[in-house]
């Protein structure tokens, strides 16, 4: 069983209590903070569509949708549990970069040791930030879709699930920048932004034109 410096448990974090989690947030405790709540936050978007998609099928109405919603349905579980998953997977990162701020700089040595760890350490602390912002793209994928096949008694939850997984994408992000400012590889700060800001950026585009559009149906 692994804990944080203040004695968080590593290994159950996403099996606390909402009342729970939130204290554990509020504390001081280094886990959970930002990267914790984004994946919980995604894990609620997500779980919005598996919400509609259970609303909906078997319904008359959306019959011509049903293999679209069986899909949806399935999709959304797994990005939902991946999300729950990367609670403890980003704390449990993050603790190897705490522990590395720690090190002697005292020698040239060991000067050159604690830059060449913090390094490794920043790129794992950022690993499930950058994954987040990936799965939760993939979910508001799945809203946009149920928008035109999911129950229309249910179409503020696709919004109220962009508006999670748009603020989850976001976190994830900031997540990222507070960290990766201090990496020198540049080859892997290149690669991220590559690949990561122009899904950010749909990514957002998406999700406000979905709110949108539930919005001006709901007027």
């Amino acid at each position: 069983m692994e804990f944080d410096a203040v004695g968080t448990n590593l290994s159950s974090i996403s099996e606390k209590k909402c009342t729970e989690f939130v204290e554990a947030l509020y504390s001081k405790a280094a886990v959970p903070g930002g990267g914790g709540a984004a994946a919980l936050v995604g894990a609620i978007g997500t779980a919005l569509a598996g919400m509609v998609g259970n609303l909906t099928t078997g319904k008359k109405k959306y019959a011509e949708y049903e293999d679209d919603i069986q899909r949806i349905l399935k999709e959304s579980l797994i990005l939902q549990d991946r999300l729950l998953a990367m609670i403890d997977e980003d704390a449990k990162n993050f603790l190897p970069l705490s522990k590395a701020y720690g090190l002697p700089k005292e020698t040239e040595e060991e000067k050159a040791f604690k830059e060449k760890t913090l390094e490794e350490c920043t790129k794992v602390a950022c690993s499930i930030p950058l994954e987040i912002v990936e799965v939760c793209y993939k979910a508001v994928l799945i809203q946009e879709e149920l928008v035109g096949k999911g129950s229309a008694l249910a179409i503020s939850d696709v919004a109220c699930g962009v508006q999670c997984l748009r603020a989850a994408m976001i976190s994830g992000w900031v997540n990222v920048l507070i960290n990766i400012k201090t990496i020198k590889d540049q080859d892997y700060v290149a690669d991220v932004n590559n690949r990561i800001k122009p899904m950010l950026e749909k990514g957002i585009e998406i999700c406000d034109r979905v709110y949108a559009q539930v919005e001006k149906q709901l007027s």
